[in-house]
Parts: C-alpha cells; structure tokens; sequence
C-alpha cells in the first residue's frame, strides 16, 4: 500500500503537466482527462519500479495515448472543436467559468483550430517540442521516427501555424523530386540513377509483414541497395507519407506496403518498407 500510495502522490505532482500535453495535442477536456487517466492505469500496471524519470516516462506515454486518439479521430473524421453533436463540439463549453477563460487562456480557440489541420505526428511534434520542450530523441521514439525526422515534422508544423508556405517549399520540391527519381530509375532498372539519389551508407529496412511479402529485413550501403531496387517498383506510386514525400505500393487495388524515405541534401539516407496494416492506417496518405 505504501509503494502505491508514493507513486500516486508521484503521479499527482506531474498531472497538471499531463493534462496540459493532453489538452493542447487533443482539444478537448475530457479526452485530455481520459488520456492522463489511461497513463494512471499503465503506471499501475507497471508498479513503476523500472522507471529512473517518472516525468519522462508519463510524458511518453501521454503523447503515445495522445496520438492514437488523433489517428482514431482522424479514420473516423471527428472535429472536436467544430464536430457535429457529442461533447467535443466544443471541447470547453461545458467546462465551468473559470475552466472555460483558464482553456481558452493557456491553449488558445485560434490554435487549436489551426492544429486541427495538422497530421497527427506533426501535432504531437509541434506541441511536445515546442510548447514543452521535449527533446527530438524522446518524440523521435513517440512517432517511430529519427530524431531528425521528428524535428522536422515540427518545424513543417510551426511553419503551418504561423500560415508559412508549406507544400510548395524549396525544400519539400527538392525531397519529392530525390523520391520521384529513386521511383523512375527503379522503375527503368536503372542502377546509376538508383546510386546517384543514394546516400553511399544508406540503410533499408523492413518490417515483418514486410519481410513475409518477400522483403529482405536489411540491407546496408548503396550498391546493395540498388541491386535490391533494380527494376522493381512497378506498383508504386508517389505519395505524401505524414506529410513526407515517399512511396506508396498498391497491389490488388489496396495499399499494402508503405515505404517511407529520410532524405538528407539530395540524397536518401534510410529507407523503411512497412506492411503492418495497423501502422499503415495510422498515416495520414495522400497520393501525388
């Protein structure tokens, strides 16, 4: 009982935090209640006894609750702020007075509009980091990401908000234009052009569903890479992955494979082939 009773009061004193992520990355009050309250649950089930940083640790998993909430929200297309009907229509309006001025103060009706129209991982990017002061590493883990690729998902996200331009940038032109020729030379079976947009230790990986389509796991180093690539890519098509150009491969008139690229200057340092239909419905896609 008394272990109990320290972690709980330990969780008390991080729930005003919590409630804070939960309450920008979602808009809405109870769900923000609802998401700190499952963190509660898996911190119980856990006994906490493997935990160094309780306060990391809570972040981690409210920003992991979070982002499946969003991705839920987002197959069902919900609007919590401007929604049809239930108590998300708008999150704070059943909230007492001084609960309504203290939302409205700390998150803004403004912003919280605005970061309806970002990808869930991009929201959770923009609010952790730039709200919180989460490092790239640990949302890196949160979206399944490089902490390079998570540093960029916010700042495409701050660039969103702020109504800078976006998809007709510089630099998202020079990242489709590296995909669209890694697409082409695959296609052609054009093994220099596969090596002149590969980074010489470009790394591939695949997940397991992956794996069991006839994917190889791993593969290191540009010429392996290549050959792997070489007049393949017949069924797929360019896409924006969570708002990053990559590859979305239809077969039978489904999207079964997802392959997202980091690209660096004018080159593709990874490659990640994934098949798992629960990751896959997860991205936000839109074909280009």
């Amino acid at each position: 009982m008394e272990k109990k009773n320290f972690w709980a009061d330990r969780f008390e004193a991080e729930r005003g935090r919590l409630r804070a992520v939960a309450l920008r990355m979602l808009g809405s009050q109870s769900e923000a209640e609802d998401a700190v309250q499952e963190a509660w649950l898996r911190l119980e089930r856990t006994g906490g006894g493997d935990i160094d940083n309780l306060g990391g640790w809570l972040t981690t998993v409210v920003g992991r609750i979070c982002l499946d909430m969003l991705r839920a929200r987002a197959r069902r297309r919900e609007d919590p702020i401007d929604g049809e009907g239930g108590e998300d229509r708008h999150a704070y309006a059943g909230a007492a007075a001084d609960e309504q001025a203290a939302l409205a103060d700390s998150v803004g009706l403004a912003l919280l509009v605005v970061l309806e129209r970002l990808a869930p991982a991009e929201r959770l990017a923009f609010v952790l980091h730039d709200m919180f002061d989460v490092p790239f590493e640990e949302i890196g883990r949160i979206v399944d990401r490089s902490p390079a690729a998570a540093r960029q998902l916010a700042s495409r996200a701050r660039r969103r908000v702020q109504g800078l331009p976006d998809t007709l940038s510089a630099d998202y032109e020079r990242r489709r234009n590296v995909v669209a020729a890694f697409l082409a030379a695959s296609r052609d079976g054009d093994f220099s052009g596969l090596l002149a947009v590969l980074d010489p230790d470009v790394v591939f990986h695949a997940d397991a569903d992956a794996v069991r389509l006839g994917s190889l796991a791993e593969i290191h180093g540009a010429d392996a890479v290549a050959t792997n690539f070489k007049g393949k890519a017949t069924a797929a098509r360019l896409a924006l992955i969570d708002g990053r150009p990559g590859l979305a491969v239809i077969l039978g008139g489904e999207l079964r494979i997802v392959v997202r690229m980091e690209v660096e200057g004018d080159h593709i340092v990874a490659i990640e082939s994934i098949a798992d239909p629960a990751r896959i419905a997860g991205f936000e896609m839109e074909y280009l």
